[in-house]
């Protein structure tokens, strides 16, 4: 069954999407609860929140089992999702210095504001393949949560509170340059507004909330290692959530709830020159929906250099940045190859064979001419 192949006709796109489900459950495994992918692969589900452009978590977990794990997929799903949505609010502008802090680290000063949390990361294990999740048990899982609590000293728990910022010791020092460009103040939606180049920071910061992780990294990567100018330092990491907040149609402030994101303050030098040889630092900025420090700092890289007046590096110029990195329109535009295009591919053909029989004639016609005596 599983070999059987789909065919053109009114029926093509039904019997395509029957087969994709054949395939997703031919094994008949039990079914993965919703809720299993949004609590147990919540990084996977981060992404596609973040891709997508949605904060919904719950949909996230749903796209992800429709598309078989495949986030580009599941991120196309969501953007689509939103399409048929309704916006009826703008929230207020969100202060992630009311961040209820989760992960919060710097490679820039050993001491911060309330010092360094390295809370859950990958970042300090060994990456060995754990052979034992083959036979994990909801048992087991009880048992670790248990003894993980029995860890924790109830008595040194502190009050919740908010830390200072890290870039706040470069501002009381005067040694952090002010953006100072209208162009990098102006707010534009890219949701309701065409992009034009050449974009408002905004506009930069917005489309890169929703690229792809690879493509962002791919070329942050590029201009660290030369292809470009940029090669900071982690300023500071935040991971946890911030309270949201809409106005409504009478103008009071209300609060609807918490989301989870990653910020990134990237620590750059400015260049000096004649006019200005004070050697200032400059931020890189990044923040994106739920937990995924790479994205944050790649967004941080990028945000400098495309603020950078050198070009020649493709990590420089906004619009391959942005247009490069939208991975959900990449991905529609790679994929759309896959279609049909026998029309415009005959008719290149059709030329092709013109031409190799005009080349193939021409000696025959030139060794008939008579030689001129």
């Amino acid at each position: 069954m599983g070999y059987i192949a789909v065919k053109g006709g009114s029926d093509a796109i039904h019997q395509a999407k029957e087969l994709v489900e054949f395939y997703r459950v031919k094994e008949q495994t039990p079914p993965v609860s919703v809720e299993q992918i949004r609590t147990q692969m919540r990084l996977a589900c981060d992404k596609v929140i973040s891709e997508g452009g949605l904060y919904a978590p719950e949909y996230a977990a749903i796209a992800l089992k429709q598309s078989e794990g495949d986030v580009f997929e599941a991120a196309f799903i969501l953007r689509a999702f939103i399409t048929t949505l309704q916006r009826r609010y703008y929230s207020e502008t969100i202060n992630t210095r009311e961040m209820f802090i989760r992960r919060k680290i710097s490679a820039s000063f050993r001491e911060i504001p309330g010092g360094q949390v390295l809370g859950p990361t990958r970042d300090y294990t060994q990456r060995i393949l754990d052979t034992t999740k083959i036979e994990e048990t909801l048992k087991d899982i009880r048992q670790f949560l248990d003894r993980f609590e029995s860890t924790i000293d109830k008595e040194q728990i502190k009050e919740i509170t908010t830390y200072g910022k890290v870039i706040d010791l470069l501002k009381r020092e005067g040694l952090l340059k002010g953006v100072g460009n209208v162009e990098d103040t102006t707010l534009k939606d890219i949701t309701r507004e065409a992009i034009k180049f050449p974009a408002p920071r905004s506009a930069r910061l917005q489309m890169m909330a929703r690229a792809e992780t690879g493509g962002l990294m791919a070329l942050g990567y590029s201009s660290m290692r030369g292809f470009g100018n940029t090669h900071p330092t982690v300023g500071e990491l935040r991971y946890g959530t911030v309270p949201v907040r809409v106005r409504d149609r009478a103008g009071r402030v209300r609060y609807i709830g918490k989301i989870e994101l990653t910020e990134a303050e990237m620590i750059t030098t400015m260049k000096t020159d004649k006019k200005n040889s004070v050697p200032l630092y400059s931020i890189g900025y990044g923040l994106c929906f739920g937990q995924n420090d790479t994205k944050a700092i790649c967004m941080g890289i990028l945000d400098r250099a495309m603020r950078s007046p050198e070009g020649g590096a493709p990590a420089n110029d906004a619009e391959f940045v942005l247009y490069h990195t939208e991975g959900v329109e990449a991905m529609g535009f790679t994929n759309h190859l896959k279609l049909p295009h026998y029309v415009t591919f005959q008719a290149g053909l059709s030329n092709v064979r013109q031409a190799v029989e005009r080349a193939n004639a021409a000696p025959a016609k030139v060794k008939a001419e008579p030689v001129a005596g």
